[in-house]
This record gives C-alpha cells, structure tokens and sequence, in this order.
C-alpha cells in the first residue's frame, strides 16, 4: 500500500497549528487549488490579491480534501469540517515545504538560469526517473508559492528531487535556496531577461548565483562554460565555500558536446559526460535542448552514478505544454500545415532559439515558414531596440512570413522588410484571424510570445482549422 504524504500530527506539528477537535486523517497529497484538488489532498486556503482561498474551502472538501489548512473559519464549511488553524497560511505552507525537505533522504537538485530551466528539468525528470524514484516540481511551479508547494509534496521516499526555482527580482533566489537547500544546483544561462527589473546583465548573475546560499559546501554546482558570466558566477560559488564547481560546454569541460545531428523531430548527440563517452538522442529538436542536455546529464550522473541509462531515456523526452510542442494540423482534402506552439514564454534568447528550430525545418512542396510574434515582457527601457534586434535572426532562419501583436513587437514589425510583414494587430484577439487566413497546407508556424500576450488564442485559433478534430466531434 502506498505511504500517505501527510499525517495530520504530522502537519499539526510542522506548521505548529491547532484544531477544535482532534484529528486522524491522512493525506496524499497537497493543493492550494481547489479547482485541482484530487480526492486525498490537504487545502491550503491562501489569500492572494485578487481571491481568498478561504471561499473555496467547501469546494476543496466537495472534490475529496481530507483538511483544510485556514487562518479563520470559513463561513461556507460544515461545522465539524477537519480544519487546521495558523496564523497566517502563507508562512504555514513554507513551514510545511520545509518539513517536507527536512525528512527527504534522496539528492536534490536545483535548477535556475534565464532560460531553459523547465526543459532542463524536464529532461531531469525524465533521465533519472529510468533509474529511480524521481519528484519534480509540476509545470512552472518555481516561484515563492509553488516551490514550498512542491516540496510539501516531495514525497520522503523519493530517490531525486528536481525543483525549478526563478525569480524576477533580487533576494527571491535566496529565499527559495535556503527552502530548497540542493546537493546539486545547475544555472543554464544568463541572458537579457528581466531588464525592467535589473541595471544589467550582471546583475542578473548575482540575482541568479542566490541558489548557492542554501547549499552546502560539500555540494556541487554546474555552469554554463560557454556563457560570458561563467567566471562570475564560478567566483559567486567560491565565495560561498563551495569546491565542487562543473561545467557544460561546446568546446571544453565536465560535459563536453562533440557533435549532434539536428533534425526537425530531434536530436542524434554524441557527447562526453562526467568522463564517459555517450551517444543518446533527444526526442524534441533544438540546438538549445542539445545544450540543456548537457547540463541535465551531467548532474544525473553526478546524483545516480548511472549516466548511460539516464542518457538512454532522454529520447522519450517530450517539451511541456506551450514550450516547443509540435503538431500536424489537418486542413482536410488539402493536406496539413505544422503548428509548434512556443506561446509559454518569450525572451530574446528564447525567441532566438525558437528560430533556430524553425529555420531547420525544411516545409514540404510550396509550404512557407510563419511566425508569430507576441511582445516579449519585463525588458525595461531596452525593449524597443530588443524586440526590432530579432530582425536579422529572423532572414538567418529564412522566414517567409511574421505576424506580430502587441506595443513592443511594433517596434520589430517596423524594422522587417516589407516583403516579410504578414500582419500586425494590437492584441493576439485581433491577429488571430490575420494568422488564420493565410496558412496553406505544408506550411510550418511558430507561435512565440511573453504568456501575459496571451498567443494561446492564436494556438486555439489554429488548432480551429484541424477538420480531424471536426469529423470526430461530428460522429
């Protein structure tokens, strides 16, 4: 029989709450939504800006909460609902993300970076889940609430654990590290991202070397050799006490790429990894994934000791939603187009490598290669001239086609040659169905953009057209 997450005496001491009744319930799991709660779960019922998870208290008992962890009485829950008082419920779900930590026996690794860190994880989840009891933080679950919340639900058998941490400001790392406290922390990259709320790139290191403050010094860290900050962020790691420091690289280091085939559904690697020589494959395409696989792999061998097997699962590999997904789309008797649906997130570096990946597709018969472009967020005063620099990328990956929406992506508009202006609206509601009129069958679209721009309604939109979906709703 499966070990519950939680028991209530459990809890009750974690976050040193109390209760009006005592208290025998177990709980599977923990959720701090109650449109997500699974039947098993302990609500926590958060209060937030815009909603009170306090309303939703009979909901989350309505959908199979075992408790509910509440800083008052809900008005709307039974009398004799399991409920657990604290002080505020915020600092009570860290208290218990920290619980979860402290009884942990496997290897944490942490993974941040300006880019690539979901990929990284992903691919982390996936490495060393083929050699044992692997956890990961869900989706994009990396910020003040969701990397408590994750690991509240590391469950205390777990071989690894894989935790995404980000930020956007300075000292948020540092508050997730010392929660997370890894035996292994990987930074992918540093980049131009979030410029609005940093002077400089070098900045962005230092906001991103927080990781190392909740590590020990007997654990290791892992960089990116190839990135202009390497040595800034390698001094950050000594200067924590840190000794074991490693890199990835395309020329030299612990992880070392000798060469990859590219295609249009993945990647052939050959690369040499902690001293031993592997080939494995990527089951996503991307010269950025490539690299990402590098870091991901160096630190599986480091935690498993197993680096074969952990390469050889990377081909079932698959990006999340929203970061890379590919899909034929059917336009019936006239055939299908290819929609990559890369609308998560958008940053220079990002968009950059999303081209790469579409420039490398080679579009059947007269198929074209379009993009969609939505404003890429938080760059500051730097954003006009970031948003128009896309443009020679944009001819390096022969595009045939771009449709932007949003205030800055006008700015790139502007600067492309007329010949490659497919359409620009002011919101993604508006372009949607600009994009839509003008795909052809064979033709390969990406769709790329900050998620605030909402270029889900274009990906919706698109996915409108697929006449399979149709006959099968129809019969």
């Amino acid at each position: 029989m499966k070990q519950a997450l939680w028991q209530a005496e459990d809890v009750l001491r974690s976050v040193r709450g109390s209760c009006l009744h005592e208290q025998a319930w177990k709980a599977n799991g923990v959720s701090i939504d109650s449109r997500t709660v699974q039947k098993g779960d302990l609500f926590i019922a958060l209060q937030g800006p815009l909603h009170d998870g306090h309303d939703h208290v009979a909901a989350a008992f309505e959908a199979g909460a075992v408790a509910a962890l509440v800083s008052r009485q809900p008005s709307n829950a039974m009398p004799d609902a399991p409920l657990l008082f604290v002080d505020d419920t915020f600092l009570a779900l860290h208290e218990l993300g920290r619980a979860g930590r402290a009884r942990a026996t496997g290897k944490i690794i942490a993974v941040t970076g300006s880019v690539g860190k979901t990929s990284t994880k992903e691919m982390l989840r996936v490495a060393l889940s083929a050699v044992g009891h692997t956890y990961a933080n869900p989706g994009s679950f990396n910020n003040h609430w969701g990397v408590p919340l994750s690991l509240a639900c590391l469950p205390p058998d777990a071989d690894f654990g894989v935790f995404e941490m980000g930020m956007n400001h300075a000292g948020e790392l540092a508050d997730l590290s010392l929660l997370v406290r890894p035996d292994i922390a990987i930074i992918t990259t540093i980049e131009a991202v979030h410029l609005e709320f940093f002077a400089s790139t070098e900045a962005i290191a230092d906001a991103k070397a927080e990781i190392f403050q909740g590590m020990k010094e007997n654990g290791t860290v892992i960089l990116n050799r190839d990135n202009a900050h390497f040595a800034r962020l390698q001094s950050a790691a000594k200067a924590r006490g840190i000794k074991n420091i490693l890199s990835f690289s395309q020329k030299k280091g612990d992880a070392v790429l000798v060469d990859c085939a590219l295609t249009a559904e993945g990647s052939a690697v050959n690369a040499t990894i902690d001293g031993y020589n592997i080939h494995y494959s990527i089951g996503a395409p991307g010269m950025h994934l490539v690299q990402n696989s590098l870091a991901a792999l160096l630190a599986a061998s480091i935690a498993s000791g197993k680096a074969d097997e952990c390469a050889m699962a990377l081909s079932h590999y698959k990006p999340p939603k929203g970061r890379g997904v590919s899909q034929k789309i059917s336009l019936g008797e006239r055939g299908t187009f290819t929609l990559i649906d890369e609308s998560y997130n958008a940053s220079p570096a990002s968009v950059r490598a999303a081209l790469r990946v579409l420039g490398n597709i080679i579009p059947a018969r007269a198929g074209k290669r379009l993009l969609v472009l939505g404003d890429m967020r938080e760059l500051g005063e730097t954003s006009p001239s970031l948003h128009a620099e896309l443009t020679p990328a944009i001819m390096d990956a022969k595009i045939d086609s771009v449709f932007c929406c949003g205030e800055m992506m006008q700015y790139l508009y502007n600067a492309l040659p007329q010949n490659l202006r497919g359409g620009y609206a002011d919101d993604s509601a508006a372009l949607a169905p600009l994009v839509t009129a003008s795909i052809q069958p064979d033709d390969v679209i990406s769709v790329k953009g900050s998620n605030s721009i909402r270029l889900s309604l274009v990906i919706d939109a698109l996915k409108a057209l697929d006449t399979s979906t149709h006959q099968k709703i129809a019969s």
